[in-house]
């Protein structure tokens, strides 16, 4: 695998040089016990990264209920970045993006029956849900997002990173992509390279390896993305499911709101002859004008074998919409993507030390009135 080259914006190191005069005095800050942090009777496993765009956070915290909500009541508490409403809010399945943002409403519809809250401040979150009745708390918190939101003291803390965009090679914002210096990442009990390619060569490790540099306690792991059968974001009778190799001959109009769209374009390559795209930025509001050039793109393509593919992130702010005509809904699909561990042994360590790490703190733990 080609070594991935990051881009630097060198123009704009001295700006980074203040900023992170300004990051490392709150964290020494929050090092120093000045600034408080708080512990609860209960784990707390934040999910979170130290750069801008995206790691994959949503399908790894997918992938953590899945693995724990065979034995444990899971909530997820998420910031629910771009959303409109203010404060508290549990989010339900017939919540809207505005309420609730798009990643914690997609948590929400495909698992139904994990909880799921919205709050910028965490802690008071964490109270908030605390403050349930017995019958209604969550035995652990999945913390989404949270790696710099330092007043929570988390149980553990799974740290992302983007093999994409080597962070031991990477600069701080604004001339680079990193939040925090990298030395942030000692507060991480484990470490995962996500975006990986499925056929890493032990080079590759070893780079990855070399270049983190973790403490022994630190446990690294790789994990890729895996694509699941092709859904309509608008499901009608007549509509299908499709296989990606369902592709190869259709025209494929692939629209994205997310950060990092690569991984899913090299996907795509390989799978049609006829791949058009279109890119929006992150958590992006699709306006009517976004639909009329997405329209455009299409329709300049006379061929009636053809279809517009988007995220399951994206599919959630579509489905929002009310000015889509009934032409588009039909061709509207979405991709679902979850996460795979690069070697079955890494996978087997990972579940273990996370099934560990709640079972012993569940044996331990005094939650609130009891």
């Amino acid at each position: 695998m080609e070594k991935p080259s990051v881009e630097i914006r060198r123009s704009l190191l001295p700006l980074s040089w203040l900023y992170g005069m300004g990051v490392n005095m709150r964290n020494w800050l929050f090092n120093r016990n000045i600034l408080k942090q708080k512990k609860f009777d209960i784990p707390v496993i934040c999910v979170g990264n130290i750069t801008v765009g995206g790691t994959g956070k949503t399908p790894h915290v997918e992938y953590l209920i899945r693995l724990l909500s065979e034995q444990y009541k899971v909530a997820v508490l998420s910031r629910g970045y771009k959303r409109k409403s203010r404060g508290f809010r549990v989010v339900e399945t017939n919540s809207t993006v505005r309420d609730a943002g798009d990643e914690p409403l997609q948590i929400k519809q495909k698992f139904p029956d994990t909880l799921v809250v919205v709050e910028k401040n965490r802690v008071k979150g964490i109270e908030r849900i605390l403050s349930f009745k017995k019958e209604d708390r969550p035995d652990v918190i999945l913390l989404d997002d949270g790696f710099q939101h330092r007043h929570v003291q988390p149980s553990l803390s799974i740290l992302l990173v983007d093999s994409n965009r080597p962070v031991f090679e990477d600069r701080l914002l604004p001339a680079g992509s990193l939040r925090e210096p990298l030395i942030g990442k000692s507060r991480a009990s484990m470490v995962v390279v996500t975006k990986c390619n499925p056929d890493m060569q032990p080079i590759d490790f070893r780079i990855y390896t070399n270049g983190l540099d973790l403490y022994p306690f630190q446990k690294l792991y790789f994990t890729s993305l895996d694509y699941d059968t092709i859904q309509p974001v608008f499901p009608q009778s007549e509509e299908k499911e499709l296989q990606l190799d369902d592709l190869r001959k259709k025209h494929l109009f692939l629209v994205t709101g997310i950060a990092s769209p690569g991984p899913l374009v090299a996907k795509l390559e390989h799978k049609t002859y006829n791949l058009y795209t279109k890119f929006f930025p992150d958590h992006h509001a699709f306006t009517k004008e976004d639909i009329r050039s997405i329209k455009e793109m299409v329709e300049a393509v006379d061929d009636n074998n053809k279809i517009i593919l988007t995220t399951e992130k994206d599919a959630v702010r579509f489905r929002a919409l009310s000015f889509l005509d009934e032409e588009l809904k039909q061709m509207l699909y979405y991709i679902p993507v979850r996460i795979s561990f690069v070697e079955e042994k890494e996978q087997k360590s990972f579940n273990y030390k996370i099934r560990e790490h709640v079972k012993n703190y569940q044996a331990n733990r005094r939650l609130p009135g009891q």
